[in-house]
């Protein structure tokens, strides 16, 4: 009876320990689940968070790196600038020179305004007393300006005959006060131009109309001297039927075209003169 009761305590002693651990084990293996799951989440949370930090490290990079072009801009501005201030100042310099440089280009324009204009009226002068010292009233005889230049134009009948370089007994008296004017005018020279129309020349001593238009401005050179004139201020040209006023095509204007031209001029060297005197003023005053 004894070992029945023996056998029966042990019996349940078997059966309640073996009840005790599948409870622990059951409680071990949730347990065990849970922190599966947590190890899981931590996991999850580990690699996003090393995905950020990675991706947090890349803007980091990118960052920096557009901090050090920003930079690197900046000190370029700074460059640019202090580069554009100097053009800015250069230019300014030049400008003020330029300027300056048109002042005097102005000042010179004027003074050379001034000297034609002086020039011009010393040749109205001339023209109003050659009309008024030769005092002639002729179709033949023209007083007038060209290009700047006083002349007298002397038709060929008023001081030659037809065809020939020989001088009429009118041209004593055209002459004479033509002299007068020249004698009057020491700062002024009197070029004689020879015109003669195309009708070829071909009989007499004379060779064709060249040879008859400076023999025919050589006359009156020398009359001229005869008369009074001072010879240094006398210049005889021939230039034959090259310069014609008029077409060649009928006898009036063929004998508008036989002509004596008489420039009365100023000297070249001093007009020059004038013009470099003018011009030394001009440097003179551009330090006032």
């Amino acid at each position: 009876m004894m070992k029945n009761f023996l056998l029966l305590v042990v019996t349940c002693s078997l059966l309640m320990t073996s009840c005790v651990s599948k409870k622990k084990y059951a409680a071990l293996e949730s347990k065990q689940k849970t922190t599966q799951d947590l190890l899981n989440t931590a996991t999850v949370k580990l690699n996003a968070c090393e995905a950020d930090k990675a991706a947090a490290s890349a803007r980091i990079t990118s960052l920096e790196e557009r901090i050090a072009e920003l930079r690197k801009d900046k000190d370029e501005l700074i460059q640019s600038s202090k580069s554009l201030t100097i053009l800015t100042q250069q230019g300014a310099t030049n400008l003020e020179k330029s300027l300056e440089s048109l002042k005097e280009k102005d000042l010179k324009i004027s003074r050379l305004q001034d000297a034609l204009t002086k020039k011009d009226s010393v040749t109205l002068a001339l023209v109003t007393s050659l009309k008024k010292d030769v005092g002639l009233n002729d179709e033949d005889i023209e007083i007038n300006v060209e290009k700047g230049v006083v002349f007298i134009s002397l038709s060929d009948k008023v001081l030659f005959k037809s065809g020939s370089y020989n001088l009429s007994s009118r041209a004593n008296e055209i002459l004479g006060k033509v002299a007068t004017v020249i004698n009057g005018k020491p700062d002024f020279e009197a070029l004689v131009e020879g015109h003669t129309d195309d009708v070829p020349y071909s009989s007499g001593v004379l060779i064709d109309n060249w040879d008859l238009s400076a023999k025919r401005s050589a006359a009156v050179v020398r009359k001229l001297m005869d008369l009074g004139a001072n010879p240094a201020q006398l210049i005889a040209a021939g230039r034959s039927s090259y310069v014609p006023l008029v077409s060649n095509d009928t006898a009036e204007n063929r004998a508008t075209n036989r002509r004596t031209k008489i420039y009365i001029l100023p000297k070249i060297d001093q007009f020059y003169e004038m013009i470099e005197t003018e011009m030394k003023n001009l440097e003179a005053g551009g330090g006032q």
